[in-house]
């Protein structure tokens, strides 16, 4: 997980420094100042382990490394397609305006979403109360994650509500087909609405403020009769959640790691206002 990561920032630092390459003078007519864009698309995501802390009026404990991935869903045309089934895949949405010629700033939102594996082996330390005991552990202590346990999932999802600041260099320019790289980075909230089920308790199931994010991006984009654009990003970041809601009871848990991201999207440029 760690080589991704590492990697993928390797690959965004080489983008950040590609100007001296691209044909950085370069006015393009789709991003001039004044100009917008949307997209839309899926992403395909990695986690590195993390601690997860878990905190309420019965317990009050630490599960080391846990193992966590991403669940994209199965492709259907329904699922994919359907304007009702929208939040079901992991998506990216963003839109952005051209502040100054290949300059934009955005705001976007990843629709990422996380899953702790089941039946995985971890160190836990601290105690919780079940069935009338006080079960108590220490560093050297493991416990399975099953769901009779622990279900913990950012399945609804792991929402990346972020903006950015992002610099276009064009490497070919045709008529009706261009080939260019973006390099930026953003930051912003995490959003999550948490699928946790913690010693059979009801789970909170609710959209709340958690923590925040930060990462840098790289992309590779064709645009097509200066109107049309096919994108593919590459991202590297962290996340750090001090307060996820696990329980209606008020019990929360907290935790941070590093993510990659690879994402497919499909968007276009258009004015909104009469340019001068």
């Amino acid at each position: 997980m760690f080589k991704i990561i590492r990697a993928a920032l390797v690959f965004l630092l080489l983008l950040s420094f590609s100007k001296t390459h691209a044909q950085q003078n370069k006015k393009l007519p789709y991003t001039q100042k004044g100009l917008f864009y949307f997209y839309w698309g899926y992403n395909w995501s990695a986690y590195t382990d993390s601690d997860i802390h878990f905190e309420g009026s019965d317990h009050n404990f630490t599960l080391y490394n846990v193992q966590a991935k991403d669940r994209p869903s199965k492709f259907k045309f329904d699922t994919y397609f359907n304007p009702l089934n929208f939040s079901a895949p992991q998506f990216n949405a963003r839109f952005g305006y051209f502040i100054k010629d290949n300059w934009e700033v955005s705001v976007g939102m990843d629709h990422m979403k996380y899953v702790a594996q089941q039946y995985q082996t971890v160190n836990i330390n601290g105690y919780f109360e079940r069935d009338g005991d006080t079960n108590t552990f220490s560093d050297a202590d493991q416990i399975d994650l099953t769901y009779s346990f622990l279900q913990y999932e950012h399945t609804d999802g792991l929402n990346y509500i972020n903006v950015g600041l992002r610099r276009f260099f064009n490497i070919i320019n045709k008529d009706k087909i261009d080939l260019n790289l973006i390099a930026g980075a953003e930051t912003g909230i995490i959003l999550p609405r948490s699928d946790v089920t913690l010693l059979k308790k009801e789970r909170s199931d609710r959209y709340h403020l958690s923590g925040y994010g930060i990462n840098l991006t790289g992309a590779v984009n064709i645009t097509f009769f200066n109107k049309y654009f096919l994108q593919t990003e590459l991202k590297g970041g962290y996340v750090n959640m001090p307060k996820v809601l696990t329980s209606y009871e008020g019990d929360t848990a907290s935790q941070n790691f590093f993510f990659a991201q690879s994402n497919i999207l499909f968007g276009g440029y258009f004015p909104l206002f009469t340019r001068k």
